[in-house]
């Protein structure tokens, strides 16, 4: 029998680390069905099978705290009864769950990641506390104590969590006050950052509504960004795990870059002069296209919807291709075959 988490047998630092991976884990699974399809559905009109594949990948993103919260669960190698609680929990404090004038509850969004990962974190931590306490009672009272704890903390924490992201989404927005060029690095850059961080880049991009060149210049160093740790980790990590840091989301790398911080210098570095280059070549996107990257091809057919045409073929290759790559081995020479700074094996190893 596999042996179980429990309290007194690991680090904080092991158990936050399982937390943290969980909840990566739990964001891919939860949104790649949506990012790998949203795109792609365009192309095919107003067909109903259209309707229907969107309503699924819309409640896929929706199921978010859900899903996370059973990733924690397996990495903690926790049973289904204390992954479910952890779940319960996570679903009613995620920021999906929203009421109107009827009275009706309606699930929308993937709701507020940062809120879901302190919730994943506090009730993993009641479980572990409670799981040998209980005993023969524990499939009574275990689900309610943590629901409503965990959850009321949530329900709690859930504002401030929303205010965080806004605050710094206002000073992301600060960078488009700068002229065109140090606005595409500094974009490129801080969305880069925040695409692996807790944060929303989506969430944020769209609040701050960030458009026009600076769109193109946040998703372009998203995509350099994600693509550099692919590289940087393809010959640690599973093939399926390597492409999906590019077409699903870098934030699969988290934990790792929260608990080596020095992982995000190459990436923002490869993302800074991608940015800058997509203000060059004028890479235009939308607010919704801003925070995703690459993923489901979002920035690439979005920057060629809504970008001037003049060449445009060209500068999309150079933005979301050319660049990328090149910054990406570069990065992976200097960072890891050079200096020895990143060993892929022990800091960029994704636990699949």
């Amino acid at each position: 029998m596999t042996q179980r988490f429990r309290l007194n047998t690991y680090s904080l630092q092991d158990f936050t680390l399982n937390v943290l991976n969980g909840n990566s884990l739990g964001i891919i699974i939860a949104l790649i069905p949506a990012a790998l399809t949203s795109q792609l559905l365009t192309f095919f009109g107003q067909h109903p099978w259209v309707t229907t594949v969107t309503m699924m990948t819309n409640v896929a993103q929706s199921m978010l705290p859900i899903i996370a919260a059973f990733a924690v669960g397996a990495f903690l190698r926790l049973g289904t009864l204390e992954s479910a609680a952890i779940a319960l929990a996570s679903i009613v404090s995620g920021g999906v769950v929203h009421s109107n004038s009827n009275g009706l509850y309606t699930l929308a969004g993937s709701g507020a990641i940062l809120n879901v990962m302190l919730v994943t974190y506090l009730s993993a931590g009641l479980v572990l506390l409670l799981q040998d306490k209980l005993g023969q009672l524990k499939l009574i009272f275990l689900p309610t104590i943590v629901l409503l704890i965990g959850g009321s903390i949530g329900l709690v924490t859930l504002p401030w969590m929303l205010n965080i992201q806004g605050f710094i989404g206002s000073l992301v927005a600060s960078a488009t006050h700068f002229s065109p060029l140090p606005m595409g690095i500094i974009l490129g850059m801080a969305f880069a950052a925040l695409i692996v961080s807790p944060l929303s880049s989506v969430g944020i991009a769209t609040a701050i509504n960030l458009a026009g060149v600076g769109a193109g210049a946040a998703n372009a160093g998203i995509v350099a960004g994600a693509l550099t740790l692919a590289w940087m980790s393809a010959t640690v990590n599973p093939i399926g795990g390597t492409i999906a840091h590019v077409i699903g989301s870098p934030k699969i790398q988290m934990a790792n870059l929260l608990k080596k911080p020095l992982l995000f210098i190459p990436v923002i570095l490869a993302a800074g002069i991608t940015g800058g280059v997509a203000t060059l070549a004028h890479i235009q996107g939308t607010p919704f296209s801003a925070g995703f990257g690459a993923s489901g091809l979002i920035g690439p057919l979005t920057a060629w919807q809504v970008s001037g045409h003049a060449g445009l073929l060209w500068r999309i290759s150079l933005t979301y291709l050319a660049v990328p790559v090149l910054t990406a081995w570069l990065m992976t020479v200097i960072f890891v075959k050079k200096t020895h700074l990143i060993t892929p094996a022990t800091d960029l190893k994704i636990p699949l």
